[in-house]
């Protein structure tokens, strides 16, 4: 896809505000006088793994390539000429503020007023070092040196710092920037893939670490770790560095080792991930702190790097979002025993000690208590601290049963609204207010549309697809009769059944005085038009459309009386009408994969299932030509955005069917570089998002999303990969990470916000409802247990219980649905259309499986048991799958 067409997309929906902010930024940054001193000369220092490059006036890094592969740099020197100014940040420099006496925080930093260092002795060990007291100012009360050394085989970069003064003094926060090339303005899919990097946090004290990959996730990844003195107490996003920030760059960060200047002001309102700390120097001392930055062979690779580097490793299952009745497994890999654990708040998790692993690994068991954010530490007996950050939700089908009554209680808008007929429908929420939002200055928020607005309907409609609910399915089904299909979706002749892109516009000229708000600013280019609003050539539309009806369908097909305004087939062919509607009167943005995309794929499975034949035929020839031109593509998952993570789902979901294996490699490892597994709930699993608070959030701004629909949509193909590479234990955490992180979100009474802000001054939900249904769209078609043994941990059960007896496994499901299961050793994949799983049984010895399925109930008389192997019972198959008569007891079956 030519950077032309990105432009042209993203001028349709965006009105290229945001890069014609970003070309005013870079001008103005240009202009500005040089000070860096890069027009002077550079030095290249060679170690085992990497090439440094310095300049040589301010001794900063201008480049850190591979020795294996100096074509590519994790640093922007691409940028360097118009970089080399002052107050632009670089890979090292130093921020601090320090307080003498009962004065005030004062701040100062390397990057503020360039000068060129004074270089200091060298050595075979000190590769470079400077006395930085040139670019900054007189009146500092320390001295800081910093050293470029090899440490064995490795490259560190130390910091001494010295108090000068005749008085103790403390330095209240120490921060060295983290400047690596995310800077995506300008480049093409092909280019950024090949050029730029993506770097995740874990915040996690002494044991904290920043990874660094390729947005291909190809090649060797950058992990930078503390050495001395250094632990990840905070990550503060540099929002002072004059480098735009938008789309096509998420901003600078920098590691913090201590915080509690910044706690104490800007962040005074928002609960910390780690308690924030200080340290007092006493007159003359002096205290190093030092990074190392080590070359792992791959992402996957990068925990074994971390276990070579003697940090301590944590690991969790099923994951750091915990629900209450889950006993979750710990293990910590380090050469330190364990003194003691801190709970804060107290008594919001209980820590058992469970023997040690074959392997050695200290083993424990955790169990939630108290709902909400909770940090675990672990002091180790050499005087180490790590820091493990939890998030607490109530069990599955609790989060899940809350989240459907809020969703068709406080959500639900049925109140007259003649002009835009909205009624009855799930309307965006503003949870901060506790109102509905019936009128936003974004059309599409208050219009039922795009992600932003039909994200509490979707939610809505696939919360029934897994915790099906009769009082709100009626509800559901007056929405989608009066409201989804006629004023939301359109009949336009044969096959032209089209979308709309809002239901909601701004037309005060031809509206009754008071339609609108004096309190909206509808001055902007987001506050469409009627025409515009009701143009359907917005692709991104049609899959909530889909999934809507498809959800329908099966809750009419394979239930009783659940579903009573339309048959079955109504719904069924209510879906492949709209999926094929999307290519013929939305081609341009059909070119992308789409968010929640895969509902086609299981749309046309379910066709063929019902022998529909013709529109089978019709739909898959249509995603096959989507598909063919993804194969057609180098990085096939582009949207309208220069660089994006959510086509991926959809591409992966195709290539994978129509056997386009290099392409569905080529996604899974570009989702793999934005989606790491780490020891915090905020980050494992998360997969990137930094713009869409912007068009879905209340706080809109560009800021990295914690679980924003990235991560259970991307949960998606993670975990399909798995069920096909089961002995790969990495694809599991981090598709199970996104998956739990999809629900993580909604609050103790029931709301779903569209993410959490993960900028310091905030750590906390966003108010808005906003584009949360595509995520939980993932949750819903992706819930399931998977059950697995790794050679050292043991048994593992994800999304249940394990307990073993003799040659007995049995898992005790806890997920809401129970409707999916994945027993790894016989890559056995069971799924139900109705009905539920209560405990699978392994024999280890015969390898025989006995499932044990719920009593049945008014509405679900049947269970329909599918399996992606050739399995054999004594039930009637309907569709493809078994029928099985449910009594009033638990049914058992043996495979």
């Amino acid at each position: 896809m030519g950077n032309k067409k990105h432009r042209l997309g993203l001028l349709l929906f965006l009105g290229c505000t945001l890069s014609i902010q970003a070309q005013d930024y870079w001008s103005r940054i240009e202009q500005k006088t040089p000070s860096l001193g890069i027009a002077e000369v550079y030095q290249k220092i060679n170690t085992p793994a990497f090439q440094l490059k310095l300049v040589k006036a301010s001794q900063t890094v201008a480049g850190l390539r591979p020795i294996k592969n100096l074509n590519f740099d994790f640093t922007p020197s691409d940028r360097l000429e118009i970089r080399d100014k002052d107050g632009l940040y670089h890979l090292g420099d130093i921020n601090l503020r320090i307080k003498e006496g009962n004065g005030d925080w004062q701040s100062y930093s390397t990057a503020a007023k360039r000068a060129a260092v004074t270089p200091l002795e060298t050595s075979s060990k000190i590769l470079a070092a400077a006395d930085l007291a040139n670019t900054l100012p007189n009146n500092i009360p320390v001295t800081i040196k910093r050293f470029y050394e090899l440490d064995g085989n490795q490259l560190v970069m130390r910091f001494e710092i010295t108090n000068k003064s005749d008085n103790p003094i403390e330095i209240g926060a120490l921060g060295i920037p983290m400047v690596f090339n995310n800077i995506l303005e300008g480049k093409s899919l092909n280019e950024t893939h090949a050029q730029n990097v993506f770097f995740d946090p874990y915040i996690g004290r002494d044991a904290g670490y920043l990874e660094i990959k390729r947005l291909s996730g190809e090649g060797p990844a950058l992990v930078v770790l503390p050495k001395e003195n250094m632990p990840f107490e905070a990550y503060r996003p540099l929002l002072d560095d004059p480098t735009p920030r938008s789309i096509v760059f998420e901003g600078f960060h920098e590691w913090m080792v201590y915080s509690k200047a910044y706690a104490e002001n800007e962040w005074k309102n928002a609960q910390q991930w780690n308690t924030p700390t200080s340290l007092v120097l006493k007159p003359k001392e002096s205290k190093n702190f030092s990074l190392k930055l080590v070359l792992s062979e791959g992402i996957e690779d990068i925990q074994n790097t971390l276990v070579k580097e003697e940090l301590p490793v944590a690991t969790s299952i099923p994951g750091y979002v915990l629900p209450q009745d889950i006993k979750s497994q710990l293990f910590l890999n380090y050469k330190s025993d364990v003194s003691s654990f801190e709970i804060e708040p107290k008594g919001a998790l209980q820590v058992k000690e469970d023997g040690k692993t074959p392997k050695g690994l200290k083993k424990y068991t955790v169990q939630g208590i108290k709902w909400g954010r909770v940090v675990l530490t672990i002091n180790y007996k050499n005087g180490l601290k790590q820091t493990i950050n939890y998030k607490i939700i109530k069990p599955e089908n609790e989060v899940i049963k809350d989240f459907g009554h809020f969703l068709t209680t406080a959500q639900w808008f049925d109140q007259p609204d003649p002009i835009f007929k909205r009624n009855p429908s799930v309307i965006s929420y503003d949870y901060e207010t506790k109102k509905q939002l019936t009128q936003d200055s974004r059309a599409w928020v208050a219009g039922l549309s795009d992600e932003g607005g039909a994200g509490g309907w979707l939610a809505a409609i696939m919360k029934q697809h897994i915790q099906p609910d009769k009082e709100e399915i009626k509800k559901l089904e007056q929405f989608v009769d009066k409201t989804l299909w006629g004023n939301i979706q359109y009949s336009e002749g044969k096959n032209k059944y089209g979308v709309k892109k809002s239901v909601f516009y701004y037309e005060p000229d031809s509206l009754p005085k008071g339609t609108y708000s004096s309190d909206v600013d509808y001055k902007t280019w987001a506050a469409w038009k009627h025409k515009e609003a009701n143009d359907p050539g917005r692709s991104y539309n049609y899959p909530h459309v889909a999934a809507a009806y498809w959800t329908l369908y099966r809750l009419a097909r394979y239930n009783k009386d659940l579903v009573d305004t339309r048959t079955w087939d109504w719904y069924l062919k209510q879906a492949y009408h709209t999926s094929v509607a999307m290519t013929e009167l939305a081609p341009y943005y059909a070119q992308f994969g789409q968010m929640e995309g895969s509902v086609f794929l299981f749309i046309l499975e379910d066709l063929k299932n019902e022998n529909m034949t013709e529109m089978a035929a019709d739909l898959e020839a249509k995603m096959k030509e989507r598909a063919n031109h993804w194969k057609a593509l180098d990085y096939p998952f582009g949207s309208e955005m220069p660089w994006d993570s959510t086509g991926q789902e959809e591409v992966y979901m195709w290539s994978d069917y129509f056997g386009y294996d290099e392409k569905a490699d080529v996604t899974l490892n570009a989702i793999l570089a934005y989606m790491p597994t780490m020891p915090h709930w905020a980050y494992n699993g998360n997969a990137r998002r930094y713009w869409d608070f912007l068009y879905g959030g209340k706080l809109s701004r560009v800021e990295r999303q914690i679980h924003h629909y990235g991560s259970s949509l991307n949960a998606i193909p993670v975990l399909r990969q798995y069920r096909k590479k089961s002995n790969d234990l990495y694809l599991l955490k981090v598709g199970y990470g996104g998956l739990l992180g999809g629900i993580s979100n909604i609050t103790e009474d029931g709301f779903g916000s569209a993410a959490f802000h993960s900028y310091p001054t905030e750590l906390r939900i966003d108010y808005l409802s906003g584009d949360y249904g595509s995520g939980f769209y993932g949750y819903a078609v992706n819930t399931a247990t998977y059950i697995t043994k790794d050679a050292d941990l043991g048994w593992l059960a994800f999304g249940g219980n394990v307990t073993t007896k003799g040659d007995l496994v049995s898992v005790k499901l806890t997920t809401a649905a129970k409707s999916k299961v994945f027993i790894a050793p016989k890559q056995l994949w069971l799924t139900l259309d109705a009905g539920t799983f209560d405990t699978i049984t392994y024999n280890t010895k015969t390898e025989e499986v006995e499932i044990t399925l719920s009593s049945k109930n008014e509405f679900t008389p049947n269970a329909y048991l599918r399996s992606d192997k050739d399995i054999k019972l004594s039930y009637p198959k309907v569709r493809g799958a078994y029928e099985i008569l449910l009594t009033n007891k638990v049914t058992k079956i043996k495979l």
